[in-house]
Parts: structure tokens; sequence; C-alpha cells
């Protein structure tokens, strides 16, 4: 695969970028270890105040056979403009400044708290990526799984594949792995015009709060990550969807193993309905019931596709992962095992 220009920076980048003093790295760092997409997703500011303003290919233009001393007449392509919204996901932290002070290290006890909003802002931005609707909720941004939600009647059904998960055991007990390929002509997460890249720690210092009517001295933090989804193009995004969890659960090492087959035959498949894979930077997405599938499937020799790399992870740490004809496997617990069945 071709590397990303460096208008593509991953979260890591764009927080080395923009904090020399070095704290939003560390919270990069502890976001991408508890969610894998954030490995890969591509962060780029987008051309709105409010989002990225993106102008889609609808249609090629006719080209035609000419004879000598024969014209032909003029076509154009046609085109579609979109906004895509970002959202704005915040929390706030207030801690007693007594209790802070306790143990004799205020910062670790303030750092430990901020553990525990980062995994909350991480685990709903997550979520948002490939579940966010707002039909449901008009301050999310759209995800994946709502554009990509039928297997007939939109020109992106082509690219969502039915593993056949049926009712026989539950038609709410469906997952979905999803092929996407980052890249600012493909898909990309776009922040605001003039805002920062990820997620932004703030500290607010010493504040007076109130507990009800009552007043005490605190330690503030505002946590604020602005984010949404542009696919620029569909046809880098592939669903393999009704992939039924209690069947993967309940089986026999046998059965395990011919799932795992038929799971690596649509991946292949997944591959070939992206017209390029050199645009741009290619995962797998999948749960953590999915993943340990596919990772066991590993062992077995006969599943030479699937291949168990060592390395370093962007920020110098040992690492390992899965890849399958060269594409990395991620493991997403935000991708849930109660998806309704898709049709």
């Amino acid at each position: 695969m071709a590397a990303l220009s460096t208008n593509n920076l991953s979260l890591a980048e764009w927080a080395k970028r923009t904090d020399p003093e070095g704290r939003i790295p560390v919270i990069a760092e502890l976001l991408s270890q508890t969610n894998e997409v954030l490995e890969d997703c591509v962060f780029k500011e987008g051309n709105l105040p409010t989002g990225e303003r993106v102008v889609i290919r609808t249609g090629l233009p006719t080209v035609y056979w000419r004879a000598l001393n024969q014209g032909i007449p003029n076509s154009k392509s046609t085109t579609a403009q979109v906004d895509e919204a970002c959202g704005i996901l915040e929390a706030r932290s207030e801690v007693d400044k007594d209790l802070a002070m306790l143990n004799g290290n205020t910062a670790q006890f303030r750092l430990s708290e901020d553990v525990a909003f980062l995994e909350a802002m991480n685990k709903t931005m997550a979520t948002t990526l490939f579940y966010g609707n707002p039909s449901t909720d008009p301050k999310q941004f759209l995800g994946l799984a709502p554009r990509y939600s039928a297997l007939t009647g939109s020109n992106n059904s082509q690219n969502v594949l039915n593993a056949l998960g049926t009712s026989t055991y539950s038609a709410t007990a469906n997952t979905s792995i999803y092929l996407v390929v980052w890249g600012d002509n493909t898909v990309y997460c776009p922040f605001p015009k003039g805002s920062q890249a990820g997620l932004m720690h703030e500290d607010l210092g010493e504040q007076t709060v109130y507990d009800g009517s009552n007043r005490m001295q605190a330690y503030a933090t505002r946590y604020q990550w602005k984010n949404g989804l542009v696919v620029k193009d569909w046809r880098y995004v592939v669903r393999i969807c009704n992939i039924n969890t209690t069947s993967l659960l309940a089986q026999t090492d046998g059965q395990a193993a011919n799932q795992a087959t038929a799971i690596i035959k649509l991946m292949s498949r997944a591959l070939y309905r992206v017209p390029n894979m050199a645009m741009g930077r290619a995962a797998f997405y999948m749960n953590r019931t999915v993943h340990s599938g596919l990772a066991i499937a590993a062992l077995d020799k006969s599943q030479y596709v699937l291949k168990v790399n060592e390395g370093l992870s962007q920020f110098g740490t040992p690492y390992s992962w899965l890849t399958f004809q060269g594409v990395p496997l991620r493991c997403v617990d935000a991708i849930v095992n109660t998806e309704d069945q898709v049709s």
C-alpha cells in the first residue's frame, strides 16, 4: 500500500505537532491502547467551522469513439455537495482538593481520574464511529453502520456482504466486520476548522464548586473531543454483516474452524470490492469475539493467509497484530454482538 501524504495524520502525529509540552501525546497513547481504531484513523482539519463540506462524484462523463472528420457531443461528470457535521463530545471532572492531596502526589491522583474519563471518551467516540445516528440523536455524527445498512437498494449495497447470520439463534445476535481504507480522498475524520485535533485535556486548576448550596475547593478538568466522519468515496468501506455470534461462541472446534474459513473467504471478497488499496491505510475492524476466533485460526498452518506480526506501535512500544493478505485486523470492543440482522 502507498504511504499517505503528510496531510494524513494519525491522532498521535497531530498530538505531537500541537502540544510541544508532551501532555496530549500521553493522552493519545492511552486512547490508542484501549481502542485500536485510533491507530489507523486519518484526522484532517475540516473546511467549515462545523465540519467538512465535500464534493462527491455521482456520475462519470460519457465518452465516445470518434470517426475521422466527425465530431462528438460534449459531456460532463455529475457531482453532489455534502456537508458532514462534527459532534462535540465533552466531560468535566471535579476532584475535592483535600482528597487529591491525601497521598502527597496530587498530580498522580488526578491522572488516575483522567484515565477513567479517557476510557469513557474513547468508548463513546468509538461507538459513534460505527453506530452514530443523527436521526436518533442529532448531536451525533453519522457512523458506518447506518451508512452501510442494507443488502440491496442503494449504490453502496454492493459493499455490504452477507455472512448469512439468521434468526435460528437470534435476529439480534449478530456482529459485523468493517474494512476501511483511510485517506484524504476515501475515508477520514474531520475536526472543525481552526480547532484542535483529537481529545482536548484542559486543566482548569483550583476552583470553588458547589455541592448543592454548599461550597468546596476542587481541582477541575475539562475534556473535549470535536470529531466527525467523512466517507468521501463509499467504495472504500466494506461491511461484512450478519455474523451470528451465538453460533460463533457455542460451537465445537471443527465448527469454529469452518466458520473462521467462511469469514476469511468473505474478507477476501471484501478486499476485491475496493478499487485501489493503494489509496490509503487499510484495516479490518471486528470485535473481540471475532478477532479471537481468527487469532486461533491463525495458529492453524492451513490458514496461511492469516499471519501474526510483531513490531513497534506508533508510540515505540512492543506490539503484535494479525494481518490478512497484509491488511491488519484490529480489535474494537465498540462493535457489538447484538446488531440487528441486516436485510
